[in-house]
């Protein structure tokens, strides 16, 4: 993992393999998160029952917080693996940053929910709006993926259809896994 952080916006063809390692880090955990989001919010939807939007925001929140830190810790053991040791102080700041930021998925989720909080609307439609937003992240993600290759645009077309369809399949175990 880089130390270094990018400057905003910086046209990542212009970047180092640091940065671009770094962008790439930043994405995947941002993608884990996303996924355990989701899976999380169409459990929640589909027991919404009784559902407050305190509970739905506390289960969205813990899950993302213990997705952030299994993958911290999983960065952190495998550092220790592979250099025999604990990272440097820059390193380790910049996998909180990595693994932290990933956080910033929730923001639009937490505020739907916390409107329904405030009886601005549903839990349901709440958690509506979560997944709308997870589901846009994670295409968006890979849209930016597939963009940038050098394929022609009818094989990006298949690929970015691929992605959607393995992505199908991955919400599709977490949902029989949270029942």
């Amino acid at each position: 993992m880089s130390t270094r952080r990018r400057p905003p916006h910086q046209d990542p063809s212009t970047m180092s393999d640091d940065e671009r390692e770094d962008l790439a880090e930043r994405l995947r955990e941002r993608v884990y998160v996303t996924f355990a989001s989701l899976a999380v919010i169409l459990t929640l939807l589909a027991h919404a029952h009784g559902l407050t939007a305190g509970t739905a925001a506390a289960s969205l929140t813990i899950t993302a917080v213990g997705t952030v830190a299994a993958a911290w810790l999983a960065e952190l053991i495998a550092h220790l693996a592979a250099h025999g040791g604990f990272p440097a102080r820059p390193h380790l700041a910049a996998m909180t940053r990595t693994s932290g930021g990933a956080l910033l998925t929730l923001v639009v989720p937490l505020l739907a929910l916390a409107a329904a909080g405030l009886g601005w609307w549903e839990v349901t439609t709440a958690l509506r709006v979560g997944v709308v937003v997870l589901i846009a992240t994670l295409v968006l993600i890979a849209w930016l993926g597939v963009r940038r290759t050098k394929l022609p645009w009818p094989v990006q077309v298949l690929a970015l259809g691929m992605l959607a369809a393995l992505a199908v399949g991955v919400v599709g175990l977490k949902l029989l896994a949270h029942g």
